[in-house]
């Protein structure tokens, strides 16, 4: 594919806003510290604004003013030492590239695309932090008329809900439509920058580093392997054939049914097993996000503008995983969900300030750095978007074809999605090393062929 650079806009808050240093959470700190990306595609329509360069210029004069509620996203972040950051709110601004390409929506075939490297901003990570803008946005027009609209925002500054707040409200400006829902920024509800006030309560086995392969002493060699993305979508049907799976022989006393999500994920954790052959006695772990907006108490503010997900882990073995049923992974998950109380996020935070150094637990794998949380072999990482307003994006010339995330190429890096047609389907994009691709989208769908045919 090749795509034209027009134009680069750097685009600031339309208006004076406050300027200053704002301490960032123990969750802005940790996990994904580097820049996430989205992309959007959207068909030409006669809605849209006839003049040639009246899209870039509605996208850049609604950006700004988006800016103005959204400023912490204006600014950079600084080291402060000890491996953590500072946010400086400075109104740097962030930048708006227009780009065309020669080719046509349709030529990009299957979704997602090899060539999404061409339509979401590069970050150029030699530049030094406090130079790297937090939002880079790239509008490419293609030649049939369409568009599509790349996105990288920092991972330090916002979580995928409170990223997700910041487009709709962009896309409501742009509309000419009020704010819907103001961003709450005041990090002080989760004790940015304060000291800690105590031991940590519990053990927090989410921040010790997760199994190995059997024989290995580090995960050096798995980080090195080829890898390769692919998206599976499950019918709705096949969706609540894994749910009944999971909870067969489950009786009324023991609660509610395993969720979607639990169902789902601990498909996806016995799959990856099968497919990459582990030993019975190979320990695996999965990542799970839990959102803790909700879980505090009290719950922190509507709106609230930065990172409030936590990373927790379920441990199991492998033989145990794949010869029990699936409701036994799904138990395993529910477990680790559950362990997210008031009192745990506060002992988390607690064990976070504790430490000497955050860099150990920050995934700069993308900065060219070995150390951090890998959820490769033998591990997985599973992030639910399924609750997530993630479509209907709307600028003011209709909704788009295709929203999904950009290129990510970390081996067991995985996102579960909502179908867009709110069918009841849902789409996994996932990314594994190439020599376990194939096998994991057999075992993926075998496992629930085999079981309807049993029934």
């Amino acid at each position: 594919m090749v795509v034209t650079i027009k134009s680069c806009h750097v685009v600031k808050p339309a208006k004076p806003t406050w300027t200053g240093r704002v301490s960032l959470s123990e969750w802005d700190q940790i996990g994904t510290i580097t820049h996430v990306p989205t992309i959007y595609f959207y068909k030409s329509s006669p809605k849209w604004p006839t003049q040639s360069n009246a899209i870039i210029n509605n996208l850049k004069d609604s950006l700004s003013h988006a800016l103005v509620p959204f400023y912490l996203l204006a600014g950079r972040l600084h080291w402060i030492g000890r491996g953590r950051l500072e946010l400086e709110c400075n109104a740097m601004g962030v930048t708006l590239t227009e780009a065309e390409s020669e080719s046509k929506l349709e030529d990009l075939g299957d979704l997602p695309s090899t060539e999404y490297q061409y339509l979401i901003p590069n970050v150029d990570y030699t530049i030094p932090l406090h130079e790297l803008p937090l939002l880079l946005v790239q509008l490419t027009i293609f030649q049939c008329g369409g568009i599509s609209l790349g996105l990288r925002i920092s991972h330090a500054v916002v979580d995928g809900k409170s990223a997700l707040q910041f487009m709709s409200e962009w896309a409501r400006i742009s509309r000419g439509e009020p704010l819907g829902t103001l961003p709450f920024l005041d990090r002080k509800v989760l004790r940015a920058g304060d000291p800690p006030v105590a031991r940590p309560q519990f053990d927090h086995a989410e921040f010790g580093l997760p199994p190995l392969l059997l024989g290995e002493l580090s995960n050096a060699e798995e980080r090195k392997k080829k890898t390769t993305i692919a998206m599976l979508r499950l019918t709705k049907t096949q969706v609540e054939k894994l749910k009944n799976m999971a909870n067969e022989g489950r009786s009324i006393d023991s609660g509610r049914g395993y969720t979607r999500y639990e169902t789902l994920t601990g498909h996806v954790w016995r799959s990856a097993c099968k497919a990459r052959r582990h030993k019975p006695e190979q320990p695996t772990a999965l990542g799970v996000c839990v959102d803790s907006r909700g879980r505090m108490q009290p719950p922190l503010p509507d709106g609230y503008f930065g990172n409030a997900s936590l990373d927790v882990i379920a441990v199991s073995q492998a033989g145990e995983l794949l010869s029990k049923p699936l409701g036994y992974a799904a138990s395993k998950i529910r477990e680790a969900i559950e362990t997210v109380t008031n009192e745990y996020v506060i002992s988390a935070i607690d064990f976070l300030k504790n430490q000497p150094d955050l860099t150990r637990f920050q995934d700069i794998h993308a900065l060219g750095g070995a150390e951090g949380p890998f959820y490769g072999n033998p591990n997985i990482a599973v992030v639910s978007w399924l609750t997530l307003p993630i479509y209907g994006l709307d600028f003011g010339w209709g909704k788009e074809i295709y929203m999904g995330p950009g290129t990510h190429d970390f081996d067991g890096d995985s996102l579960l999605l909502p179908s867009p047609n709110e069918d009841g389907s849902v789409i996994l994009a996932i990314c594994l090393q190439v020599a376990h691709m194939e096998a994991f989208k057999k075992c993926f769908y075998e496992d629930i062929l085999s079981n309807s045919l049993q029934a």
